[in-house]
């Protein structure tokens, strides 16, 4: 490999000037994701309350689909990026939940205790407050609202602002967040489902077996599992249950657990072979046994995550967070139960509902928290999970039919997610300070060990 050379082949003869090296990974992590859906979310503001507030609408109103023969579907730009586009979204959490509960850190039970209890308790009490603004009102079917914490500006945000040395901190809130997605995702599929076509749900159920098959078979090409994801994405759009969940599923459902040693060590004896030759055949074979060696899952993830990082997610943005906000909306929100239970939910709901729940967890013996994070960590980290942004306007959608239900409720999720976002990021800016998460258990030196002192098999 030549010393200037950043990926396999020769170098062309004329490159044109890249990225920095330091902008380019700020660009490709999670903060960057976060950037990119904020500049999306601050374009929707500003184009909807703009004059040309009439095009946002008729951009998203425009329909398009395709047909062959006498069958086609037709949607218009807004279905498709929360249908269609979406369902990229989760199933890249599908695949994350699968990969961590294979080999990450969700096979530790009492590793996941904790962040796992503060998940349901981040789930419930917000559901609750939400109820005790709304419950016996035409807003309440909304309560699914206040249930998710959004990934990407939790580890953005964290990245950007939380304490040095955020590891620990990042592992606890990102596996609480994956339990959090996981029941929010329940909650669409059950509660958020109007008319089902049961021939339909029949026809997702068959291809499902069909994925499972692949699994046992041992099938690790991607092929097989693209195409049966896109097969179940029409069969579940049909059946009248939310799209989105076919991407869970193949998420769930693609396999995430390593290859066995003979396959990985297939891979050099392939490659030997097209050291010795380099053929179109020895280089299909050596490509072919180096895919087999890698999970099918990190597969997937690898091309799916950036699309939905940097094109799903802010496109959803864009497309859902055209929120009117003058003088007349913003007072009729201050006024409503609605906006009002949404933002106390996200921001009191999470902070009181995870931390509570999680120290039950601690104090229970189930768990405890990882490496240096302190209960001060964890309540700064409950706080910024207020940010219910996303998943939050995705189940909006959902929930509301009234306009004006869905401004209110829109409005909520931004106060209150921007709310959290200041005070968690504040908190923990000021707690990383007081409670370093790198520093060492003592600033003296370690002890030096007990006399006498004697080289390893020889005399002191």
């Amino acid at each position: 490999m030549s010393a200037t050379s950043t990926s396999p082949g020769p170098n062309l003869r004329v490159s044109l000037p890249g990225l920095q090296p330091s902008v380019k990974e700020f660009l490709t992590n999670e903060a960057g994701s976060a950037i990119y859906l904020l500049a999306a979310t601050v374009v929707a503001l500003v184009w909807v309350n703009s004059p040309f507030a009439d095009s946002y609408e008729a951009l998203w109103h425009t329909s398009a689909g395709f047909h062959v023969g006498t069958w086609g579907i037709e949607l218009d730009l807004h279905h498709w990026v929360n249908d269609a586009a979406m369902a990229i979204f989760f199933a890249v959490v599908g695949l994350e939940i699968s990969r961590e509960a294979t080999t990450g850190d969700l096979r530790d039970k009492r590793t996941v205790a904790v962040p796992a209890l503060g998940a349901l308790g981040g789930l419930l009490v917000p559901v609750l407050i939400f109820l005790a603004f709304n419950g016996g009102t035409d807003a309440a079917h909304g309560w699914g609202v206040v249930m998710s914490t959004d990934t990407a500006f939790l580890v953005g945000i964290l990245a950007l602002f939380g304490p040095k040395c955020p590891d620990r901190l990042r592992l606890f809130l990102l596996t609480l967040a994956i339990v959090d997605d996981i029941g929010a995702i329940t909650v669409m599929s059950i509660f958020y489902t109007d008319e089902v076509d049961m021939a339909a749900l029949g026809l997702a159920a068959v291809i499902v077996v069909g994925i499972l098959m692949l699994r046992w078979l041992n099938v690790w090409q991607l092929a097989p599992y693209v195409v049966a994801g896109i097969a179940l994405w029409f069969a579940v759009q049909a059946s009248g249950v939310h799209a989105t969940l076919a991407g869970v599923i193949i998420g769930l459902l693609v396999p995430a657990r390593p290859a066995d040693q003979q396959t990985i060590d297939e891979v050099a004896g392939y490659g030997r072979k097209l050291i010795d030759d380099a053929t179109a055949e020895r280089e299909h074979l050596a490509e072919l046994a180096a895919r087999a060696a890698v999970p099918t899952n990190d597969r997937l993830q690898r091309i799916l995550h950036p699309w939905s990082a940097f094109v799903v997610v802010p496109l959803f943005g864009l497309a859902n967070a055209g929120i009117r906000l003058d003088l007349e909306s913003l007072q009729a929100a201050a006024h409503s139960r609605l906006a009002i239970g949404v933002a106390v939910a996200l921001v009191l709901g999470n902070a009181i509902g995870i931390t509570g729940a999680a120290t039950l967890a601690i104090r229970l013996g189930l768990g405890e928290l990882p490496g240096r994070v302190r209960w001060g960590h964890l309540l700064g980290g409950a706080v910024l999970a207020g940010i219910g942004f996303t998943i939050s306007l995705f189940i909006a959608e959902l929930a509301f039919d009234d306009p004006q239900h869905l401004d209110d409720a829109k409005i909520g999720i931004l106060a209150g997610s921007l709310t959290a976002a200041v005070v968690g990021s504040v908190l923990l800016r000021w707690l990383g300070e007081k409670l370093p998460l790198c520093s060492p258990l003592s600033d003296a030196p370690p002890p030096l060990p007990p006399l006498p002192w004697r080289a390893p098999g020889g005399e002191g």
